[in-house]
This record gives C-alpha cells, structure tokens and sequence, in this order.
C-alpha cells in the first residue's frame, strides 16, 4: 500500500507525542459542516439517491456523474475497462494513478508536464491530476479538451483527476464529459473538508460510467455520506465564503513561506516546494509537532496544507523561524 498524508497514528508512534498540527494532507481544515441525519440513515440499504448525481452535476457544471466511494474507487477500477493499453500518467504526480494502471497488462509510462503532447500521439490513454498534486503545476482547459479530441479520434482516452480543482472551477473540464474518451474525477474530501465520507464523482460518457457502476456494484455510498453531500454540494453561501477563506489561507500561506526563503507553488489548500534537505525539514517540523508531507523520489520535496486556526499558524511560523536560523 502506498503512502499517503494523514497518517497520525504513524507520526505519534514515530516521535511519541500527541499534540500534532497535521498539515500533511491539503484538505480543507474547516471541513463543511455536516447537517443531522435521518432516523433511519444507519438502517436502510443505501440505495442510491438520485438527488445525489444531481447536485454534483449541478455544482461541478457536469451533463452526467457518477458518485463513487471517493475517487480512490474510481483510480482502482478504471484500469480494469479497458484492454492493455499504452498508458501516459504524469510525473511527478499523485501515485495511486501510475500504481493502478501498470496493473491488468497495460504498458505503463510516467511523463513530465512537458513532454505531454508528444504522450498523447503514442499513448491509449493519458492520466492528467489537474492542478497537479503534489507540485502544483496546471495545464489549461483549452489544451486538455484539444488532447481529448486526439485520444477519442482512436478511442483512447484523457483521465483529468480534479481532486484539487474546487478552487480553480474556471479550468475545469467536467462541462465537456458527454463526449466519448474524456473522464473527470471530482473529490468533496479535499474543498470542503469530508475526506472521512469517502465520496467522490466520475464525470464521463454514459456508457463509460454505465460499465464503471456494473463494475462497482451497489451500495457504493452509504446513506449518511449521501445525506451530508448533497447538502454540501447544494450550499453555495458557504461554498463562496470557503473560497474566499482558502484564497487568503493559501497567499497567506506562501507569503510566509517566502518570507523564509522558500519559493513553493500550489492552489489554495496547499503549498509545495523542491527542498533541497527535505527530510532534515520533515524532521525537524516533526520534532516540534508539525507533520507535513515528505517526499523522496520524482517530486523530492516538501507539502504544506493549511493550519486550522490561529495558534497553528503561530506554531508553523515558529518552527520556520527556527529552520532558517539553524
């Protein structure tokens, strides 16, 4: 199983505290919040609640969506619907994609943002995490629907993961879905804070999402996680004010980083940075109860999200503070 932020548990048993200021993850730390359930949610089978599609399609502007058990589901199965094909994932980038696909007989290869147009003439299927986790980086919706039509004029298809794309509504492509080979994955874990509902949608063409859900089965989504969505999906006073919250959280944020000599890049709910003693910096936060995301291999490095409150920021700007006098 890969590594993933978030792993408390494996920071307290590490470093023997438990007072940690986790900014290991880029989700949302004032999560939305969840509205009280039905008598019945816990009884019923979760059969799926139409109302459910029909909020995402409206808040993420999609013709069709499908819900899945957050879009971990849908990085798992969407390897297993097609026969081997020549895959393009970029690199560096969110590693359950490239982890998935090199599975079930396809020829998998991992390709910077730069080489990506030259991908896509020799690729079945090219695997695009737009803006990009973890480095930040974006490619424009003008170019992504142009590759799209490449793949599909040969039945290929552009998988663009837009788990961070709340933020950044403006460049997404979820609008375009009904045409055949273009596939969406949208998260509500990350923008407003319910990663624990394990909730996510795949917009696509119906007949893509038609042998995704056979594939899935029933009861994908359980009730409550269906109950709380929709009201989410359909709040949109607090969605402008979390937008505007995670703006400012987000320029805060890499202000201050500047402010210690580091130049990182990102959306609004995280920072990234290539950090040339990356697991000195990892250490070091640790040891003062921060934890934030390592990493070692293609995208060597550094991730931040945001602190929840103001004593988290204190504490975050303290430990920068000592990092850059040591």
């Amino acid at each position: 199983m890969l590594e993933h932020g978030g792993n408390l548990r494996d920071a307290a048993l590490r470093f023997g505290r438990d007072d940690w200021l986790d900014l290991s993850t880029g989700i949302n730390p004032r999560w939305y919040p969840a509205p009280p359930l039905p008598d019945n949610a816990w009884h019923r089978l979760p059969e799926a609640d139409p109302e459910l599609a029909r909020a995402a399609q409206a808040y993420y502007g999609a013709p069709l969506m499908l819900p899945v058990a957050g879009t971990q589901a849908a990085i798992q199965a969407l390897p297993r619907l097609r026969k081997p094909s020549r895959v393009a994932v970029t690199a560096p980038s969110y590693a359950e994609h490239a982890h998935h696909w090199n599975d079930h007989g396809h020829t998998l290869t991992e390709t910077p943002y730069d080489e990506l147009d030259a991908a896509v003439d020799a690729s079945d299927v090219v695997v695009i995490v737009n803006p990009n986790n973890p480095t930040g980086a974006t490619v424009p919706a003008a170019q992504l629907l142009r590759w799209a039509e490449r793949l599909s004029a040969r039945g290929g298809w552009l998988v663009v993961d837009e788990a961070f794309g709340d933020t950044s509504q403006h460049n997404s492509v979820a609008a375009h879905t009904d045409r055949p080979g273009l596939v969406v994955l949208r998260s509500v874990g990350k923008f407003f804070g319910l990663a624990g509902i394990r909730l996510g949608f795949v917009a696509a063409h119906p007949d893509l999402l038609r042998g995704l859900a056979d594939l899935l089965g029933p009861w994908t989504i359980s009730g409550p996680a269906q109950h709380i969505a929709i009201a989410a999906l359909r709040d949109k006073q607090w969605q402008a004010a979390t937008r505007e919250q995670l703006d400012a959280g987000g320029e805060h944020l890499r202000q201050l980083l500047a402010a210690h000599g580091i130049a990182s890049n990102g959306p609004p709910l995280f920072q990234w940075w290539s950090e040339a003693r990356p697991e000195e910096f990892w250490r070091h936060m640790a040891e003062r109860g921060i934890w934030v995301r390592l990493f070692t291999h293609a995208a060597r490095g550094i991730r931040l999200g945001l602190p929840p409150d103001e004593a988290g920021w204190r504490r975050l700007q303290a430990a920068l503070t000592e990092w850059t006098k040591a």
